[in-house]
């Protein structure tokens, strides 16, 4: 990975020449067809891209808190082995991502840089490595846009799935579902035992604990005896106090009164909130958060070109028909009802590459997948979670949503993409024998 992998920038340019070369000889689409379709998808993330930029920046300015930074490096001081730290960052991150993805991935990357700061045994690509390998359960867990999706009544659910899908799939039917439920137990497993077995016994590479130390705020009080105006709003406590109440009672409201799930605007806002009441006052919140959006540049710079290829993927020409549907119908043609879900899980693996959003997967697979699984005699909910599983899985090695965890880290993807290859080859045998006992 160190000689091979370039700059996640340039891997994702190599992906949207790859997406066009493919679409134009598969899809019958003439080179200007295929740039249209990028051009008009190219700005179709843009509010995406904003709430990944704030899960990075808010995350990060909440764990710039002191009283978050003591108990994170409390925390920090309990394996009392590197092994022991690798297997205990893969389990948090795992489990906080099994809760949001977008909160375990924050998390785990900053309790991974908090024992780099405490042991210097541990090799430093291998703990970040290890925080963002939790991430491959997510759209397993309580947070899955599909299975979520699944589960919302409604005609946009016919609508999307070309009618095979008129009832909305219970939970129960896909993340709560006992195979699910042991696939992810077996994954964590999996990784935890991968991750501990691969740290080194010679050659280990740290950090230099000071270079970690940059994130730290130091409030700064005014202790001139005139405040201005001006000055005295800065440091008032009660203004951070009124907007993180006002964040908790729409909270409230819309995740208790209103039974509304927590997704990633609802993640943005808790890490708001509690930054704001952490932080001693206004302008030391300021003052932290425009230190930490320097590490969303790999975010606004990528994602519109990852939109681009999403729009390749999914545009259709003259021809009628896209790329992600030319996929779709070659997975559907050597299948039957045991080997469904199994390929369904690879086709979504694939294009995960191309188009790495759960949102991205589910435009173009549901109306094809889920009809023909119905045709197959497929539950609906395992289509649905084989689909999820695959968008998860080549996350490992699709440099996208490594970036929030590499801009706290401070690393390239070609430090940490090796490790996560070996997890991607443990977890897909996992993942795989998951889903044919599922079938059978």
């Amino acid at each position: 990975m160190q000689r091979w992998l370039p700059e996640p920038f340039i891997f994702a340019i190599l992906l949207t020449f790859v997406a066009a070369l493919v679409a134009m000889p598969l899809c019958y689409q003439t080179p200007l067809e295929v740039v249209e379709h990028w051009g008009g998808g190219v700005w179709n993330l843009l509010a995406f891209a904003m709430q990944m930029s704030l899960v990075l920046v808010c995350g990060s300015t909440l764990a710039a808190a002191p009283v978050v930074k003591r108990a994170i490096a409390a925390m920090a001081r309990l394996p009392q082995s590197a092994p022991a730290a690798i297997a205990l960052v893969t389990v948090v991150s795992a489990l906080c991502c099994c809760l949001n993805w977008g909160f375990g991935l924050i998390v785990g990357v900053v309790f991974a840089k908090a024992i780099a700061r405490q042991r210097s045994d541990v090799d430093y690509r291998l703990l970040i490595a290890s925080a963002y390998s939790g991430f491959v359960v997510w759209h397993a867990g309580i947070s899955g846009s599909i299975p979520l999706t699944m589960a919302t009544p409604g005609e946009a659910l016919s609508m999307a799935t070309n009618g095979a899908l008129t009832d909305p799939v219970s939970l129960a039917q896909t993340i709560f579902d006992w195979h699910n439920l042991m696939t992810v137990l077996f994954v964590i497993i999996g990784i935890t035992v991968a991750n501990t077995l691969m740290h080194p016994k010679q050659g280990i590479l740290t950090i230099d604990p000071m270079l970690l130390k940059d994130d730290d705020h130091v409030a700064t009080e005014i202790t001139t005896s005139a405040k201005t105006p001006a000055q005295r709003l800065e440091q008032s406590k009660l203004l951070s106090w009124l907007v993180a109440l006002m964040l908790v009672a729409y909270l409230v409201i819309h995740l208790g009164v209103r039974g509304a799930g927590l997704d990633l605007g609802g993640v943005i806002m808790i890490f708001l909130a509690l930054g704001l009441l952490l932080h001693s006052t206004p302008v030391d919140y300021v003052r932290a958060f425009g230190k930490a959006t320097a590490g969303a540049a790999g975010i606004i710079l990528q994602f519109p070109f990852y939109a681009g290829i999403m729009g390749i993927i999914t545009g259709i020409g003259v021809s009628g028909i896209s790329l992600g549907g030319v996929m779709a119908e070659a997975c559907i043609r050597i299948s039957n009802p045991v080997t469904y879900p199994l390929l369904t899980f690879l086709c979504a693996a694939v294009l995960n590459m191309f188009v790495p959003s759960g949102g991205g997967h589910w435009a173009v697979q549901a109306p094809v997948m889920f009809t023909a699984g119905a045709n197959l005699g497929v539950d609906p909910g395992l289509t649905g979670m084989a689909i999820a599983w695959g968008d998860a899985w080549t996350n490992l090695i699709q440099p996208f949503w490594a970036l929030p965890a590499l801009a706290i880290a401070r690393l390239d993807a070609k430090d940490i993409m090796g490790y996560c290859l070996i997890d991607l080859l443990v977890t897909g045998v996992i993942i795989c024998a998951g889903l044919l006992v599922w079938a059978i």
